[in-house]
Formats: structure tokens, C-alpha cells, sequence
């Protein structure tokens, strides 16, 4: 029995920073530094999931290009399984190039093999090899999303528990009435205060916490930067916990990384929300101390020194 399968998309993010302005149409800026590395909510999660410890599964798609042979490779190196990923001479690795600015960051993405993965690409023996399924990026996912629901419904037969990080919808319409229906499959829902108010319909991020909760039959996990995190159940209980200050480099991935947190101490270790929140908390702002999604990821060991060590500096 493995801890999680992720099921999710796989590109590389090309990331330029310490840019000298904003790009404007007809004009060029120059950027400091240029990194490519491992890219994709889906792999930056298993990643995170993997440094704290857990067995992690990924099914995917790639091109038959040297991106693809990088995403598999570093996914090896960061502990991932990867027998289930399939390559697909037909499409090309997906790519993200990534402006960072101090606190921020804008994207642009070429799907290519994002898109392509299905519900019926994903091996259903692997579910019962499990005890956790994972889904990011819901709206680049385009042929995962019809398959979705059943899949859950299958994991959920299996005796899985399950997750779900829809990401920021590009088309910025959200597919409320069906992400609201595929939220009954979902036992942690995690989105970021963007999409949390925008599927709720409503600019106050507890009121929107509070609407969602109904709909999932666990929790909603809202990751709020800096301001922290806030939990709601679908019974109505409601936790917060603040952020962390850290020294912050990048902030690509760190989302993600609360993802693997916030799994690994709820889904897995089975700890209090309220502990399994500030767990979470940690592994995102110590993510954003590297250059892309994985490098700065943290080991369990370093989550709890973190926490230690801001306890007794509020003390």
C-alpha cells in the first residue's frame, strides 16, 4: 500500500526574475536570472509529498522531447514514482515561463500535455494500491475534467480519501454548477482566496469558505499568502492559522507546497486540522526561500523546526 496518487498535468516552468520592469507590447526588459526547472501543480505537490516522507504515485502525460525526459527525470531524482507516466509522441511537453517580481508573479502557459491526460488514462488498479488521490489544476486539465467525478466516486469506493486544487481558471468562468457537483467526491478542498471568492460567488473570503464547505464532505482549506490560512467544515467549524515570516526568494509553487503540507499532516498523519494547518503554513513559506517549486521544499524535520521556532519567538 503507497500513501498518494497524484493524477495531474506535467510541464516545466521556465522562471525569469529579478526583471528591470513589466513587459509592455513593442518594448523588451531584461531579467536578471533564468532558471528552468520541474514545473505543474500536480508534480510540485508530489514532489513536496515526497520530501516529507510519504510514497507518491504520479500519473501523467509528456511529449517525446527533452522537456518531457527532464520532467521524468527530476520527478525520479525528487523521489516520485513514475512508471505510470506516459509518453506521447503526439504532443508537446507543456511549458510555463514565469516573470517573478518581489511577492508575485505572472504566467504564461503553452498546455501542450497538460491537456491531454483522461480519467481513463489512470490505471484503476492503482486506486486500491492507495490510501490518498490528488488532482490539481482542474481548469488546464481539459479531458481530465468530463472523467473526474467518476474517478473520485471510484477512489472514494476504494476507501481512498481525496483532494482537489482547481488552480485559476484562464477563461475566468469558473464552471461553477460542475465544480460545485464534483466537490461532493471531495474530502479537502484547496483553493487560494482567488478562486475560493470567485466560485462562491462573493468578495468576503470567510463568507465564500463558509458557502463551499456545504458542498464538500470534509474540509475547505483556503491558502491566503500572506495572511495566512483558514479552514471551514462542512459541519461548520472553523480554524485559522497565520502565516509565516520567512525570507521570501520566489513564490512559484508555494500553494502546492502547502498542498503536500496540509495531505500529508491531515490525509496521512492524521493530525488535528488546526495542527495539520500550521504544518501546511510552514511547508509553503519555507518553499518560497528557493528559485522554483521544488528546490526549497522541506523535509518533515525542518517543518517542525520552523513551527518550534516560531512558537518561541511569539512567546
Amino acid at each position: 500500500m503507497s500513501d498518494v496518487l497524484v493524477v495531474g498535468e506535467l510541464n516545466v516552468d521556465i522562471i525569469l526574475s529579478d526583471l528591470n520592469a513589466f513587459p509592455a507590447l513593442g518594448k523588451e526588459v531584461l531579467a536578471g536570472n533564468m532558471e528552468v526547472v520541474l514545473g505543474s501543480s500536480s508534480a510540485i505537490c508530489a514532489a513536496g509529498l515526497a520530501k516529507l516522507g510519504a510514497s507518491v504515485t504520479f500519473v501523467g502525460i509528456v511529449g517525446d522531447d527533452d522537456y518531457g525526459r527532464f520532467v521524468r527525470r527530476e520527478l525520479d531524482r525528487l523521489g516520485v514514482h513514475t512508471g505510470a507516466i506516459h509518453t506521447d509522441p503526439s504532443v508537446r511537453t507543456g511549458a510555463t515561463i514565469s516573470l517573478v517580481y518581489a511577492g508575485d508573479r505572472a504566467l504564461v502557459t503553452h498546455l501542450g500535455s497538460i491537456a491531454a491526460l483522461r480519467a481513463a488514462d489512470v490505471p484503476l488498479d492503482l486506486l486500491g494500491r492507495h490510501r490518498h488521490l490528488h488532482v490539481s489544476s482542474y481548469y488546464l486539465q481539459k479531458n481530465l475534467q468530463p472523467g473526474l467525478p467518476d474517478l473520485f466516486r471510484r477512489a472514494r469506493a476504494q476507501g481512498l480519501t481525496t483532494s482537489l486544487d482547481v488552480g485559476f481558471d484562464p477563461d475566468e468562468d469558473w464552471q461553477r454548477e460542475r465544480v460545485l457537483d464534483l466537490l461532493a467526491q471531495v474530502d479537502i478542498f484547496l483553493p487560494n482566496e482567488v478562486e475560493a471568492t470567485a466560485l462562491a460567488g462573493t468578495e468576503d473570503v470567510e463568507e465564500a469558505a463558509r458557502a463551499l464547505a456545504r458542498h464538500v464532505r470534509g474540509w475547505v482549506v483556503v491558502k491566503r499568502g500572506a495572511h495566512g490560512a483558514l479552514a471551514v467544515s462542512a459541519t461548520g467549524e472553523r480554524v485559522s492559522v497565520p502565516a509565516f515570516p520567512v525570507q521570501v526568494v520566489d513564490t512559484t509553487g508555494a500553494g502546492d507546497s502547502f498542498n503536500a503540507g496540509f495531505i500529508y499532516a491531515y490525509a496521512l498523519q492524521k493530525m488535528p486540522v488546526e495542527d495539520a494547518l500550521r504544518f501546511a503554513a510552514a511547508c509553503g513559506a519555507l518553499s518560497t526561500t528557493g528559485v522554483g517549486g521544488t528546490a526549497a521544499q522541506p523535509t518533515a524535520k525542518e517543518v517542525w523546526r520552523l513551527i518550534r521556532s516560531a512558537a518561541t519567538t511569539s512567546r
